[in-house]
Order: structure tokens, then sequence, then C-alpha cells
């Protein structure tokens, strides 16, 4: 009796995780200081209201953050197709409607804000996947009929995305969805076989999969000298500013590569670029750190989940957070091909942002009803 009083007088704010929270403020420090010098170099070519615009996504991001955590992530539950068909409807209206940038279609143009749907449906494809996982008794592994369901959950909105074209996105919604499904356990006989098939489906996406310039950034990735002056460029530049910081870096706002702006899209895909030139070896290591502590956080917080579906959430939105941050510094140090996959809270994008902010929220909101029971 006296166990019930003692949960029960927990005030609204000792149900907050602070120190998810202040993990995920570190980052959010980290990811302006880096876009305020990615913004405001020496010949200033880049709009300087990028970082302006990112403040007010972050407000934006922390109200959508605690909203999302006192609303019992429940009620995620009960209107996850409802979530999962109107982000399948704006990924088609992009088709149709979308606003062309660089030769990709994937933004909604809103007039105020460029709505970026291939963002979105990651946090609905976790939550319609968590929806129907949980109700799964996966004891013996799930078997091949139980994968149908997660095929076309997770196969319609790859098949939009990479339409855009925007095939790192597509790859990202396969390697969340596949890590939720490898989470809840599956037989080993299918493990087995989806190897295999990959290993026969390789060289045939290779030939008639991939369009001409995605085949040039594997290719580039194996040999960076190819093209050093095209599509090679973006790679050595990045490579050369990460190494040039070594130990300390060369200081806030005096790296060479970043200020005299070598380094292409250096406000999103390569803002790591800018931290590691600027702030060396100990900066990337302790942004590294800090992300680590955020995942190894969210985990203690599935395994003190009140249900299934709580753990699976959590799971979802970690593996995401890790992919996009695995894959981003991947492709900046040089060990993996580049694809237009930003930085999680540090990259520039309010679609992006915000969409982080959420998939936090709903972690935390796990965490605020532990103490409910």
């Amino acid at each position: 009796m006296s166990t019930n009083i003692k949960v029960t007088e927990r005030n609204f704010f000792q149900r907050l995780d602070s120190n998810y929270i202040f993990v995920i403020l570190a980052l959010n420090v980290i990811g302006l200081i880096n876009l305020y010098s990615a913004t405001h170099s020496v010949n200033v070519t880049y709009n300087e209201k990028l970082f302006f615009q990112q403040i007010v996504w972050l407000f934006a991001g922390w109200i959508l953050f605690f909203t999302t955590t006192f609303v019992d992530y429940v009620f995620w539950k009960r209107i996850s197709w409802v979530i999962y068909i109107l982000n399948i409807l704006l990924l088609m209206a992009v088709m149709f409607f979308g606003k062309e940038v660089y030769g990709s279609q994937r933004w909604l143009d809103l007039g105020f804000f460029r709505f970026q749907p291939s963002e979105t449906v990651k946090i609905a494809v976790i939550l319609m996947m968590a929806n129907y996982l949980s109700a799964k008794s996966a004891y013996k592994g799930l078997g091949y009929r139980d994968l149908l369901i997660p095929a076309i959950i997770t196969g319609i909105p790859f098949v939009l995305t990479v339409k855009q074209p925007d095939l790192g996105t597509a790859l990202l919604m396969a390697f969340i969805s596949t890590s939720m499904i490898i989470f809840v356990r599956v037989k080993r006989s299918i493990l087995i076989l989806a190897a295999i098939l990959t290993l026969f489906a390789t060289p045939i996406a290779w030939n008639f999969g991939l369009k001409e310039y995605q085949r040039n950034r594997v290719l580039t990735f194996l040999s960076p000298g190819r093209d050093p002056r095209g599509t090679g460029y973006n790679s050595i530049q990045s490579k050369i500013a990460v190494g040039s910081g070594r130990i300390l870096g060369k200081g806030f706002r005096k790296g060479t590569q970043s200020q005299l702006e070598f380094i292409p899209e250096r406000h999103s895909d390569f803002i790591f670029s800018v931290l590691s030139e600027e702030h060396g070896f100990i900066g990337s290591v302790t942004t590294i750190s800090l992300f680590i502590i955020l995942y190894i956080m969210s985990i203690n917080i599935a395994v003190g989940a009140r249900d299934k579906f709580g753990t699976l959430i959590v799971v979802g939105v970690t593996s995401s957070m890790f992919w996009h941050m695995f894959i981003n510094i991947g492709m900046v140090i040089g060990i993996l091909p580049i694809v237009g996959v930003p930085l999680p809270l540090l990259s520039y994008g309010g679609s992006s942002l915000l969409t982080t902010m959420f998939g936090l929220g709903l972690i935390s909101a796990v965490a605020f009803r532990k103490y409910l029971f």
C-alpha cells in the first residue's frame, strides 16, 4: 500500500527522464555551434538565415517533444493506420506536386515550409511495425507468413521513396524494419534465405535497379580519385576536412575546408566534416559518445517499458537514430558511399529535426509512463 502511495506521489517533473533530456540538449547545442560555423563562412555565400530558421525549428521540436511525452503512447497505436495512410498519400502527392531540388523530387512546398514526407513516413512505419509485431508471439521466431504484413508495410513507402529518387532514405526504412523484426526474433532459416537472396540479387540490382548516378556513387566510393573534380569531389574534400582536424581541431570558424566553402552541403549532409575539422578527434569522439549514451539510455527505457508496444517503439526509433548516424558519418569519413542522409540533431532541416524530436518524444513517453504501475 505504501509503495503505491509513493508511486502516485511522484510529480509531473519527477517522471521526466532529465538525464535523457540533457543528452538530447547537449547534441542540440553541438549542432547549433557547428551550423553557425557552416552558415557563416568567410565568403558568406550560404544563406545565414538557415541558422535562425534552425533555432525556430528546434524550439518547435522541443514543444513537440514535450507534447508527445505527455500523451499516452497507446494513443499512437490506435491511430497508427491513419498516420501510415496519410504519409503514403503525402508520398504519392510528392510524385505529382513535389518540388524538385538537385534532380530529386522529395519536398512539398507549403509556402512557409518545405515538407519532406519521406522523413515522417519513417515514424509511420515504426508505429505500424510496433503495432503489428506487439500482437505477435515469436517464441520460436517469426515465420514466412508473419513477415508478409511487415513486408507490405515497409515495401509501399520503400518503392514510393525510391521513385523520388531517394535510395538512401528507402534503404533506411528497410534497415529500421529489419532491426525491429530481428529484435522480435525470426526463424534462422529465413535469415539464411535472406542472405542467399541478397547475394544473388546484388548483381541484378547493380545492372538493372540502380540509376547511372547511383552506380557512379558506388564506383566513386571504391575509387574517389577516378573523378576528383566530379563525382569524387565531395568525398575527397570531406576526408581532407576530417583528417586535417587532427586531435584538437583548427578551432571554431577556423576550418579552411568549411570556411572557404570546399565542403559541399556542409550545413546538412556534411555537417560532421565541419565538426571534425574545427574540433578534431576530441570533438568528434565526444559527439559520437553522446549518441552512444543516448542509445544506451534508450535501450534501458525499452527494457523498462510497461508493454511490448512501448518496447518496440523505442527499438524502432533508436534503430532509426543509429542507422542515420552510422550512414552519415560513414559517408563523411569515406567508409560508405555518399547518400543524402542527415545526421540527427546536428544537420540542418525542419522535417528531419521535427521528426527526430517527435521520435525522441515517443521514447520519452514510454519512460514517462513506467512509473504509472
